[in-house]
């Protein structure tokens, strides 16, 4: 889950991560150190499991809006399609979303969607 941090140099969302060394558990007791996430209209998604990927969208849109992006590009992968699927199927559904469309061939092509924010007043 995503988890909203007072603004830091244009970074405001973290997500828990454990940093482990190959072949290394992390016990569960470890502290987890946060990812800051910057809000450039441009999100990767290598990162995150596909669970945590759509409380991420949310809050990440929602700082999107805030701050007046009202265009965002997700980068997803090609991969085997799973994340893509996830990503457009909550996009569907978000209120906050006005649509949404692939990228092309200057902007990652199917490995990403370009995303149109509706205004911070109309969600």
């Amino acid at each position: 889950m995503c988890v909203k941090n007072p603004p830091r140099e244009g970074r405001v969302f973290c997500r828990p991560v454990r940093r482990r060394a190959k072949n290394h558990r992390v016990p569960e007791d470890e502290p987890i150190e946060p990812l800051a996430i910057p809000i450039t209209g441009e999100l990767d998604l290598h990162a995150f499991r596909p669970a945590e990927v759509t409380a991420l969208l949310d809050d990440y849109f929602a700082e999107c809006r805030r701050r007046g992006i009202h265009r965002v590009r997700v980068i997803h992968g090609k991969g085997t399609g799973t994340l893509r699927a996830t990503v457009q199927a909550h996009l569907r559904r978000s209120p906050g979303v006005a649509g949404f469309t692939p990228g092309d061939e200057t902007t990652g092509g199917w490995g990403a969607t370009l995303v149109t924010l509706k205004p911070a007043d109309s969600c």
